[in-house]
């Protein structure tokens, strides 16, 4: 069963049987003939459904900022937030995907040659909890604004996210198949991949998750896009702004009750800051409000599941176990609800969990590094690559390291790491491959078609 959990109270909100193959297959099969005749379209009639998606994204704000709320726990004025965010990304898409998708001419001997971008099909989309509307947009408003239409294969705690974004997209006017999504449990993934009507496959999720999909998706030679996890680091330079930066830092870490592939997981300052940035960024621990994510004023709210909060603790034990200090938090609540407080780790090394794996969870090591250099190595040793950060009054060095040195697909300077639909999203190493957002986002599920007329 599939269901949806409350999980600042651990009550069961609703039940859903998973689909079975028929029902999946007669989906699938919709969502191909919906994208025939959606190709076929010009982006003034795509543009038309978007900008209506986005109008309806503001009407309807604290609905779908409470259906978040509710089903993940994310505090309402962030979910408020995150709907905003999509309706930027709607309008952002159906305003300059014409013009990102204009065809390109390339001088030849022929007469005339160029590259053209024609949409390639179903695309398979396996969207995460964390930011259950935005994870979905960031991808369907591009996808759909090239031509491509979506089955949507969201995470099993966020079915009713879900419905509400695939009843959302019929109302504004798109096709009624044009995005579909399908309720399912992981195990029934792969032979959606697998489908000989889905064109290529999308994830946003774990390594393990990003190596399944690659490998279902490899056999079956179809496009794969993975964002995958990450262990941001954030490199903090002697001559930092600290005011900012804790502030930044702090913000960074704990957006989402700190469930964000993009936010900074690692602390990494030059020994002359270091002791004041400790006691600054415990300042900043301490004065945030975790409790009922309804609340206005609450900061941080549950995590999103039970275990997801069990695995956050594991690391800081075993962490801890292995000569961690734990100076804030570090303890499960008593009381109902999957909470977890805001914790900060010292004496941090390599082989620790909170330094090895991604902590997904309002957990802060830091860390001091003797020198810039040293700083750097720290930050980039990491299997991940998604996100850096670094802090300086100099903006030319901040610029330097941030372009030539930090080793991540969005790197950052004086800013905590977020995506914006302007700006292609995406990792190396571990943390995936492909692109998402911006130009290069916009071209990913495309056909990047030559076409070449020769003089006779």
């Amino acid at each position: 069963m599939i269901a949806s959990v409350n999980p600042a109270t651990g009550e069961t909100l609703r039940v859903y049987s998973p689909m079975d193959a028929d029902t999946v297959d007669a989906i699938v099969q919709d969502v191909h003939r919906a994208y025939l005749e959606w190709r076929t379209t010009s982006f003034a009639e795509r543009a038309a459904p978007m900008h209506r998606v986005a109008q309806l994204l503001r009407e309807r704000k604290e609905e779908y900022a409470r259906l978040i709320t509710e089903e993940m726990g994310k505090p309402i004025v962030q979910a408020r937030a995150e709907i905003e965010k999509c309706a930027w990304g709607c309008d952002y898409f159906a305003e300059h995907a014409e013009s990102m998708l204009a065809p390109l001419e390339v001088p030849t001997e022929a007469q005339k040659s160029y590259v053209t971008f024609q949409p390639l099909g179903a695309i398979l989309a396996i969207m995460p909890w964390n930011f259950p509307f935005w994870q979905v947009f960031r991808f369907a408003a591009p996808a759909m604004m090239a031509g491509n239409s979506v089955v949507l294969k969201h995470a099993p705690s966020t079915p009713a996210c879900a419905l509400a974004i695939e009843s959302l997209m019929r109302e504004a006017g798109f096709p009624a198949h044009l995005l579909r999504a399908v309720l399912v449990e992981n195990e029934q993934v792969e032979p959606i991949i697998r489908h000989p009507r889905i064109a290529a496959v999308t994830l946003t999720g774990s390594p393990r998750a990003g190596r399944t999909v690659a490998r279902v998706a490899g056999e079956e030679l179809k496009k794969c896009v993975l964002e995958l996890g990450g262990s941001d680091p954030a490199v903090i330079l002697a001559d930092a702004d600290l005011t900012h930066t804790l502030n930044q830092c702090a913000t960074g870490r704990l957006i989402n009750s700190g469930q964000s592939c993009i936010a900074a997981k690692r602390f990494i300052v030059e020994q002359p800051l270091y002791e004041a940035f400790v006691e600054g960024f415990l300042e900043q621990m301490r004065g945030q409000k975790m409790g009922d994510p309804f609340d206005e004023s609450t900061t941080i709210g549950p995590m999103a599941r039970e275990d997801l909060r069990a695995n956050l603790h594991r690391q800081v034990q075993q962490s801890v176990q292995q000569g961690a200090r734990c100076l804030l938090g570090g303890e499960i609540p008593a009381g109902r609800g999957f909470f977890y407080p805001p914790t900060v780790l010292v004496d941090v090394r390599r082989g620790m969990p909170v330094w090895d794996e991604e902590t997904f969870g309002p957990v802060a090591p830091i860390v001091a590094a003797p020198n810039r250099a040293e700083a750097i190595r720290m930050a980039n040793d990491t299997p991940y690559g998604l996100g850096a950060s670094v802090y300086t009054r100099d903006l030319v060095l901040g610029e330097q390291i941030a372009a030539h040195a930090l080793e991540a697909g969005n790197c950052f300077v004086n800013s905590f790491v977020f995506s914006d639909p302007r700006l292609p999203f995406g990792g190396i190493k571990q943390s995936g491959y492909g692109r998402e957002l911006g130009l290069f986002g916009i071209r990913e599920f495309t056909n990047i078609k030559t076409v070449y007329v020769a003089r006779v």
